[in-house]
């Protein structure tokens, strides 16, 4: 065994609309898990941690002290037909801002992305390889 990094766990960012936030991410089928402090964002075996308004405003320092809302540039992996993704996103409440347009994702292999944002305003990427 090699020590090593050996992927992510997970991320953190702040967020403003917290009702707002935890639906849409329902509503892409995440399993949500709701804190007093922070909403989790469960993705496969790692998650987004959003902070609550209250915890990020009021001198909570284990953060990126100039993140504020919005903040992010997320990317999922996709798998599943285009139509699907546009069905999911549209049942969700999301425009598509851009694509699918080409990219090389984290395995350095050709890629789609669609993009849209998610309440906060943060960019969330949707890529299929």
């Amino acid at each position: 065994m090699t020590d090593r990094v050996v992927g992510f766990d997970h991320v953190s960012l702040p967020m403003e609309q917290t009702d707002a936030m935890v639906a849409f991410y329902r509503a892409l089928g995440f399993d949500v898990v709701e804190n007093k402090a922070i909403v989790s964002v469960h993705v496969g075996n790692q998650m987004i941690n959003f902070h609550r308004p209250d915890i990020w405003r009021t001198g909570f320092t284990l953060r990126a002290p100039a993140a504020v809302p919005p903040c992010g540039d997320i990317c999922f992996e996709w798998q599943g037909s285009a139509e699907r993704l546009h069905a999911l996103l549209a049942g969700a409440g999301a425009e598509i801002e851009e694509g699918p347009v080409a990219r090389e994702g984290g395995r350095r292999a050709p890629a789609t992305s669609v993009y849209t944002r998610d309440p906060d305003g943060n960019l969330v990427e949707f890529l299929t390889y």
